[in-house]
């Protein structure tokens, strides 16, 4: 046998399998960019006006209801009184109590109403102060600021600093400068506690709860406690009613001006919206509802803070869920 080499001819062999470099590309999902339908869906329920005739509808049912359970109890106590006169005015004692509670939430009510009102006309007053830059009138903004935090133990220093300032301040936005920083300063960095805290609560369900309803829920019940505790930290202090109307009107503004409507370049400014869309709906679904509560939040605080941001840079929405969400999702850098 020949030992030599031996030369094989390859025309005739059959051809080798493809490998994965000849195989298709995989096609890419076309997954729908997260949009943060829960908090737009609850800023447009707060936002909505109900009509003229809802309003008649619900004051006369409201009116009518009111007056046959009026008379139903008159009725009971007054029978009552006749068959068991102990237990019957037992009965009416009952009812007199439960009205005089009704008259002083009512009456809480209004004082919450009167103090929005106040925190309006000092915000406006501040506005009108930083554009006419007049000593005057910044010492009467401060003057009213004053009084309205003069009970309370977490704006002493603030006050005590300013009253010391601001008696050797000749100029007016100077004066301003520095109540906004002495006085309001802590208070903003409380408010920006809560808008965080409203951000995260609200991405964490929308990302945990697969169920649309939860999520606007979630987000309209958190939304209406931050403005309320925001409302609260400055001053405001609002009732239920007081609370629902300075909601609405944070909403209304919001819904008016397009900022509950995120697209893919805020998103992709927070967190890396688009790879968070194509990796998880729900987590990006979570960021958006997340980022859309801190821009509520940042509205309520500038219509709840009785001087405008202009000494203190207004509060980032991208800085306010960074700080909510690292940690719950991961660090997000």
């Amino acid at each position: 046998m020949a030992k030599g080499p031996v030369l094989i001819d390859l025309d005739d062999a059959p051809a080798p399998e493809q490998g994965p470099e000849a195989a298709a590309p995989v096609p890419e999902l076309d997954i729908p960019a997260p949009r943060g339908q829960a908090m737009q869906s609850a800023a447009r329920l707060a936002a909505r006006r109900p009509s003229r005739l809802m309003k008649w509808f619900w004051g006369l049912l409201l009116s009518l209801t009111g007056f046959v359970i009026s008379l139903a109890a008159w009725d009971f106590a007054v029978g009552l009184i006749a068959r068991m006169p102990l237990l019957g005015y037992a009965v009416t004692a009952l009812i007199a109590a439960f009205i005089l509670v009704l008259l002083v939430m009512g009456l809480r009510e209004l004082a919450a109403f009167s103090r929005l009102r106040r925190m309006d006309v000092i915000h406006r007053a501040g506005e009108a102060a930083r554009a006419s830059g007049e000593l005057e009138d910044a010492r009467a903004v401060i003057e009213q600021i004053s009084r309205l935090y003069g009970g309370r133990e977490d704006t002493r220093w603030g006050r005590e600093s300013l009253a010391e300032k601001g008696a050797e301040v000749l100029d007016g936005d100077a004066l301003l400068d520095i109540a906004e920083r002495d006085v309001l300063g802590p208070l903003d960095g409380a408010a920006m506690r809560e808008v965080e805290a409203a951000a995260r609560q609200v991405a964490m369900v929308t990302a945990l709860v697969p169920l649309a309803l939860a999520d606007v829920a979630t987000a309209l019940t958190s939304n209406l406690r931050m403005i309320r505790r925001i409302a609260e930290i400055y001053g405001g202090r609002s009732g239920v009613l007081g609370n629902w109307r300075l909601t609405r009107a944070v909403m209304t503004h919001l819904v008016a001006t397009g900022a509950v409507a995120v697209g893919d370049d805020f998103l992709s400014s927070i967190a890396g919206g688009g790879v968070l869309g194509k990796i998880s709906r729900r987590f990006g679904e979570g960021v958006v509802n997340g980022a859309l509560t801190a821009r509520v939040g940042v509205a309520a605080m500038e219509v709840c803070r009785p001087l405008p941001f202009v000494a203190l840079k207004r509060p980032s929405v991208t800085a306010l869920v960074r700080g909510a969400l690292t940690g719950l999702f991961g660090d997000k850098g």
